[in-house]
């Protein structure tokens, strides 16, 4: 019998996905990844037909949410609405990011 939960630690999932977006979880109502942005890096999303929550781990940026800024550093967590116009910018320390979509989505799906 398969267990009914799957646990995480953070440092392990931040030391193993060092690059772009790697997703660890997936559920049918939600899926979870860790996106890693480097500094001065461009985020290339696109709106998702999933919301989605961000919750930032590691260092500091923002997040453009239409033509809001949103400051980012640890600790900082933000919702974006499916459909919705958004991306990294300014980054000014690697960022190290948790993003939760719901329902599951696979970012690069248009």
């Amino acid at each position: 019998m398969t267990a009914p939960f799957k646990a995480f630690e953070q440092d392990e999932l931040l030391q193993k996905f060092t690059s772009g977006y790697a997703e660890f979880l997936r559920r049918p109502g939600m899926s979870l990844g860790i996106d890693t942005l480097p500094v001065g890096g461009t985020d290339h999303q696109h709106p998702h037909s999933a919301d989605e929550v961000y919750v930032v781990l590691k260092g500091r940026g923002a997040l453009r949410v239409r033509d809001e800024r949103i400051p980012v550093g640890p600790g900082s967590i933000v919702s974006v609405d499916h459909g919705e116009d958004h991306g990294f910018v300014d980054i000014a320390e690697d960022l190290q990011i948790l993003v939760v979509f719901a329902p599951a989505e696979d970012p690069d799906d248009v």
